[in-house]
């Protein structure tokens, strides 16, 4: 009997070693890090989720639509807005809207390089750069968008219509018309004559 336990003994300690050299091997062969990075890198927000009802001979019939912000905080950024029956799926659909309509956006260090009004509809949005440690002074539809561009220091101004899904236009457009002094410089230049 005594035979029996030394041999079971050492065979347990001879798995426990084997085990021990497994552990070892396998975290450094094996690395899903990466994918649950770039998963946490991107940014984004739900900016509004509104019901609607239409009136049927059964019922009233819910329906939902979601606006969604994303952006990578490096200079990209978009937005998106999604119709469904149910809160989820238009939260997906417009994820899915928001990351395909995403742009870069011109950036000077952490700010913008040059003061721009975005239109679209009744809303206009007054986009001017600001110095270092001035923050991101917006409102919510607006602040969402900048800091999903990465944009850390910017003054703005909701100079219109207050409707989100305006802002949101309007401040996607005065993006989309920021230019580099280098960009500006290799355009061309239009000559005036006179007759």
């Amino acid at each position: 009997m005594a035979d029996k336990t030394q041999k079971e003994l050492k065979q347990d300690i001879e798995k426990k070693q084997e085990d021990a050299k497994v552990r070892d091997i396998l975290p450094k062969e094996i690395k899903p890090q990466a994918q649950v990075q770039i998963q946490e890198e991107m940014f984004e927000k739900v900016l509004t989720i509104n019901r609607t009802s239409k009136v049927t001979k059964g019922g009233k019939k819910l329906g939902f639509s979601a606006l969604v912000i994303v952006g990578d905080r490096k200079g990209h950024v978009g937005c998106g807005f999604g119709k469904a029956n149910e809160v989820a799926d238009s939260i997906r659909k417009a994820m899915n809207d928001a990351r395909k309509t995403m742009f870069e956006v011109p950036l000077k260090g952490v700010t913008i390089p040059h003061e721009v009004i975005g239109r679209y509809g009744a809303g206009r949005v007054l986009l001017k750069p600001a110095g270092e440690g001035t923050g991101v002074i917006a409102g919510g539809a607006t602040r969402a968008i900048c800091e999903g561009a990465g944009i850390r220091d910017i003054l703005t101004k909701c100079l219109g219509s207050n409707n989100p899904f305006n802002i949101v236009k309007a401040t996607m457009q005065g993006l989309k018309e920021l230019r580099h002094r280098n960009e500006i410089r290799e355009l061309p230049s239009e000559k005036v004559e006179d007759k």
